[in-house]
């Protein structure tokens, strides 16, 4: 298997940013394209646990109602790419306003659809172990 083959990780790379880009700016149709139209898409959120496309598809419509996603700082990103159709995007970031530290895991995976996220946890750090 080849790890980051040049082209795959350049598209899962482009895909991550517009994901980026869409949760800052509040785009919530951007990111309900980017995740996998599954029943077996899941993500994990710092309060929630979404199980299938139309769970994830409520809670941004909820979201976006409230401001969209708090704004975030990204500190640390690792892309890598497993082959041509897999691959994982990993951060750590600092939420702006109140400084909590955090971190969002996802696999993505080549559909015909394009790159889409097929699972997603996201996490903050707790203050102490």
């Amino acid at each position: 298997m080849e790890i980051n083959n040049p082209q795959a990780l350049a598209e899962l790379t482009e895909a991550f940013r517009r994901y980026e880009s869409a949760l800052s700016s509040n785009q919530p149709e951007v990111l309900n394209q980017l995740f996998w139209n599954s029943t077996c898409t899941v993500r994990y959120g710092v309060a929630e646990n979404l199980n299938g496309h139309s769970e994830i598809v409520n809670y941004r419509r909820q979201r976006a109602r409230a401001g969209g996603a708090p704004q975030r700082t990204v500190t640390r990103e690792v892309i890598t790419t497993f082959g041509r159709d897999f691959g994982t995007t990993n951060i750590e970031y600092i939420r702006t306003q109140s400084g909590r530290r955090g971190r969002q895991s996802q696999a993505w995976a080549r559909t015909a659809d394009g790159w889409r996220i097929v699972s997603a946890h996201v996490s903050l750090l707790a203050e102490s172990d």
